[in-house]
């Protein structure tokens, strides 16, 4: 339910299935934060899906948003807006989100967009993860172009939000 590092197996699992009940106390025996969620199959990825929209959902806003943060800091505002950066540890956590964006953002709009289509077969208009498939692909086009450095080495992705230079036009 979350980055492996640094958790490793104490990274929640949530179990579903005939099984689950007789497995979850034997991960748990092993280290493992295993829950089950329900006898019925599906419903743990049901939860895994829909933490996943909002997690990468939530990725996909500060990716948009910080670099005109930034941009809006230099021009007006300066110190409101370091304040608020700063009140909501939002430099941090912002470098955070686009790293993982970076290194894995292929994968994971692939995966928002199964979540999307899943949403539009119950009927809704998949706003949201449509939205951060589209967010997540554009991050990583751009890793593929080079523009966070050359993947396999230390300094890619090291400085993700230096790369991106924010202009009135951008990000799209």
């Amino acid at each position: 339910m979350t980055s492996i590092p640094p958790k490793r197996i104490k990274v929640p699992l949530l179990l579903g299935g005939a099984g689950a009940e007789t497995l979850a106390p034997l991960l748990v025996q092993l280290g493992f934060d295993a829950h089950v969620a329900a006898k019925e199959l599906g419903v743990a990825s049901a939860v895994k899906m829909c933490r996943s929209v909002m997690i990468k959902g939530l990725e996909a806003m500060v990716i948009e948003s910080l670099p005109r943060a930034r941009l809006w800091r230099r021009g007006r505002g300066v110190g409101v807006a370091q304040r608020d950066l700063s009140r909501h540890r939002l430099g941090k956590q912002g470098a955070y989100f686009f790293q993982r964006v970076i290194e894995h953002g292929r994968r994971r709009s692939e995966e928002v967009r199964e979540v999307a289509e899943t949403v539009r077969e119950a009927g809704l208009t998949p706003w949201s993860a449509q939205g951060t498939a589209e967010r997540q692909a554009w991050v990583a086009d751009l890793a593929d172009e080079g523009l966070f450095g050359a993947r396999g080495t230390e300094t890619f992705a090291a400085a993700p939000t230096g790369a991106l230079k924010p202009t009135a036009s951008w990000p799209p």
